[in-house]
């Protein structure tokens, strides 16, 4: 069985990725990584290059900056570094630059791999999600947060991203896949309230175009970490490849978390107490099939 690792970056020095950290996360359980680094102006290519390790292999991109809307830019250098995955790999094992996976999960994510290797059925395997937001000890836990995603699926040229690289299809349909029990940690919202300002304004112009950021998110916009819905403590470890990160956090989470579960409407709260109780996301959005 032949793995291999994929992701793209551009700019992760200015945004602050922790993209060494997620390649290094799955890198031990992966024979190639194939990292799709667009142009970047930043030491970006010399942050990647430093992993120093003999699996990586960089292929130098250009973005599409005229794609401004639904994220699709995202999805395009997606697929550029799936296309780029060795023909005799089995599997593609997709990370994103802000996403990581706890060591204590690996073995079972290659267990899953090889147990499905010869099973067409499962096309894909499902991660479970902790989305960790403005420090390192809380995740958001709620339904604006996605549950659920793809990050592991057949090196199959049919399957591509789909809409702002958040999932996969086959054409248009969605894959078969097999659900987990391994998380992906993302820490895209892990930041101080002037990161998180950059980082919306940054993000946003991949969707939106000048005059909506001008009226939405201008220069004077001030971040505040209201937005959040529910925030759960997190007790449990993180990966060791982000623990310098962790230790280094430097700002405080100000916020009263019961007082920013009262802002949710009586419809959220109820949904929200049926998924507490019973498991169960009603109406989810789900871009996948999931199979037993």
């Amino acid at each position: 069985m032949k793995v291999a690792g994929f992701t793209f970056i551009r700019n992760a020095v200015r945004n602050d990725y922790p993209v060494v950290e997620a390649i290094t996360s799955i890198l031990p359980i992966c024979d190639e990584f194939v990292v799709a680094l667009g142009n970047s102006d930043d030491g970006t290519e010399e942050l990647v290059r430093g992993i120093d390790s003999p699996k990586i292999r960089i292929i130098n991109t250009v973005w599409d900056e005229s794609i401004r809307e639904g994220g699709a830019v995202f999805a395009a250098e997606t697929d550029k570094a799936f296309a780029a995955i060795s023909p005799d790999a089995d599997w593609a094992f997709y990370i994103q630059g802000d996403e990581c996976v706890h060591e204590k999960y690996l073995p079972l994510i290659k267990q899953e791999m090889q147990d499905n290797l010869n099973n067409p059925k499962v096309e894909g395997l499902l991660f479970k999600y902790l989305h960790f937001y403005g420090s390192y000890s809380y995740y958001g836990h709620s339904r604006r947060w996605y549950r659920r995603e793809i990050r592991v699926l057949r090196n199959n040229k049919n399957i591509h991203s789909y809409r702002d690289a958040q999932g996969f299809r086959w054409g248009e349909r969605k894959i078969n896949v097999k659900l987990i029990d391994a998380y992906i940690y993302h820490y895209g919202w892990v930041k101080p309230p002037s990161g998180l300002k950059n980082k919306l304004r940054n993000f946003n112009q991949f969707y939106h175009d000048d005059a909506w950021l001008v009226e939405n998110l201008p220069e004077t916009f001030e971040f505040d970490y209201k937005n959040a819905d529910r925030l759960v403590p997190f007790t449990g470890t993180h990966p060791a490849v982000m623990q310098k990160r962790v230790d280094a956090t430097n700002w405080n989470l100000n916020i009263d978390l019961k007082a920013l579960s009262k802002k949710m409407n009586f419809r959220r709260k109820a949904l929200q107490k049926i998924e507490d109780w019973t498991g169960w996301r009603v109406s989810e959005y789900r871009n996948y099939k999931i199979v037993k």
